[in-house]
């Protein structure tokens, strides 16, 4: 499994809050900070489904299972799944997910790309089905290597 999740930082923004709003969701193995045209990007790499853990965590402490899987299910390809979070959400500790298409993230959202070969066993770990807004069934988190 592969991991690069970006954000931009426009120049209103201050860049160590943008990067505490990605910190707060992902746990990363590697963060860079690039400079493009009239903004900065941060771009933030893991390899396995422990940099996943704060999502994780998150998604079940605030009940949102079933928005979070919909989101993710939307964002399936073939090798992997794209998902957008709310930057400014993020800042605050929370998940809230958004369609980046929409601009529902008036900054810009954080986008994960997560590429490993069998995106659904990801979704099922990260987002289990409910029953009542309750996990029916928890499974092992993926272990693929990239």
């Amino acid at each position: 499994m592969k991991i690069v999740v970006r954000v931009e930082v426009r120049p209103t923004e201050d860049v160590e809050k943008v990067r505490k709003a990605l910190e707060n969701v992902f746990d990363a193995e590697s963060i860079q900070i690039e400079k493009v045209d009239d903004y900065q990007l941060i771009v933030a790499e893991g390899s396995g489904y422990r940099c996943l853990l704060k999502l994780y965590n998150a998604i079940r402490s605030q009940y949102i299972l079933d928005a979070a899987r919909e989101y993710l299910k939307r964002g399936m390809y073939d090798d992997g799944v794209v998902f957008y979070l709310n930057k400014q959400a993020a800042y605050a500790g929370v998940v809230s997910f958004c369609s980046q298409e929409y601009g529902e993230s008036p900054l810009g959202a954080i986008v994960f790309d997560i590429q490993l070969k069998n995106p659904e066993r990801l979704i099922n770990w990260l987002t289990p089905k409910t029953l009542n807004g309750k996990p029916i069934r928890e499974i092992e988190p993926p272990t693929e290597d990239p």
